[in-house]
């Protein structure tokens, strides 16, 4: 009999099955069947930092008065944020499993402190997705990661539960920057968050966007760090998101490393059931090759026995075009 729990960020699951945050985490009734169909934990859709700004920008327009901008500024923030409290505790009253709240931000600064409000509403953890678009040539690289590390360690000086950082691949050294967000306190890290990406109609001449939903060959990109951060960090407490559209997949990413797998855009696509698939699959892998638990096999395919990664990835390269024969 196989057993799929599995530790992380210092919570208990009862499957590395996560559905991460998106819109399908924000209505109690699928919040419901996301259990109900076996997901070891709930991201609850993320609070925008951005959705609040722009829309404090569009009610008060050009003409208030400083004092009328401040009501006004207060009262849209303290309306989205008592909302997303009353989430929270929704979430909490109707689940056994993990909540897990999402903050995306742009800075650091008092509106993270909200983070607090969200540990007293119940929140098991919190998962901050932070993206800090770097389109100041005057500001060095070192200045925008010291910005991560800063809301990093604003948050955990004010809350006790665990708190997950979410974060792209954009980094110019990567591993640096993931050990530095665990020793400023970060108890997990997710690889990776999705952006807005633009795509053009070259007919109508427009600017517009391209799909939202990942797709199974994003995978690569989460696979190929996952494997090098666990390799580097055995004790680094890693989810991996993007990519994931099967129970393949899964496997994959716990053999390289990953604590935990994020579900988002196969939840759309294939329907909430496909937690059930996945866990299935996952079950049915481990009992075909006698492991009890995951922890007898996650991480076994990592980078952790490679000297050198890059060098290991370019010898695999050119073995696959000198295998060729075409």
């Amino acid at each position: 009999m196989t057993d799929l729990k599995i530790k992380f960020a210092g919570l208990e699951l009862k499957s590395p099955i996560i559905a991460g945050s998106c819109g399908l985490t924000a209505d109690i009734n699928k919040l419901k069947e996301i259990e109900r169909f076996g997901a070891g934990a709930v991201i609850l859709k993320s609070v925008f930092e951005e959705q609040i700004l722009m829309e404090t920008e569009r009610v008060m327009g050009d003409g208030n008065y400083p004092e009328e901008g401040d009501y006004i500024r207060n009262y849209i923030r303290g309306h989205a944020l008592g909302q997303y409290i009353e989430l929270v505790k929704a979430a909490k009253s109707n689940l056994s499993i993990p909540v897990i709240a999402s903050i995306n931000c742009l800075k650091n600064g008092e509106w993270v402190d909200f983070a607090h409000q969200l540990e007293t509403a119940g929140a098991d953890a919190i998962e901050l997705n932070a993206f800090i678009l770097p389109l100041d040539e005057f500001k060095e690289s070192a200045e925008i990661e010291n910005m991560y590390y800063d809301i990093i360690k604003h948050v955990k000086s004010r809350i006790r539960i665990p708190v997950i950082m979410k974060i792209s691949h954009y980094f110019t050294n990567f591993t640096t920057f993931v050990d530095k967000l665990k020793a400023y306190g970060a108890d997990a890290v997710t690889i990776f968050n999705r952006f807005y990406e633009p795509d053009i109609d070259i007919e109508r001449m427009t600017v517009g966007v391209a799909s939202v939903f990942s797709m199974p060959t994003d995978l690569r990109t989460t696979l190929r760090w996952t494997g090098i951060l666990a390799g580097k960090d055995p004790q680094l407490q890693l989810s991996a998101s993007t990519g994931v559209h099967s129970g393949e997949a899964v496997v994959k990413l716990l053999l390289a490393g990953a604590t935990t797998v994020q579900l988002c855009s196969v939840l759309y696509e294939s329907g909430l059931s496909v937690i059930q698939t996945m866990n299935h699959f996952l079950s049915s892998w481990m009992d075909s090759k006698s492991f009890k638990t995951v922890e007898d096999f996650r991480g076994k395919l990592s980078y952790a026995n490679i000297d050198n990664a890059a060098r290991y990835e370019r010898a695999q390269f050119m073995k696959y075009f000198s295998d060729r024969k075409d």
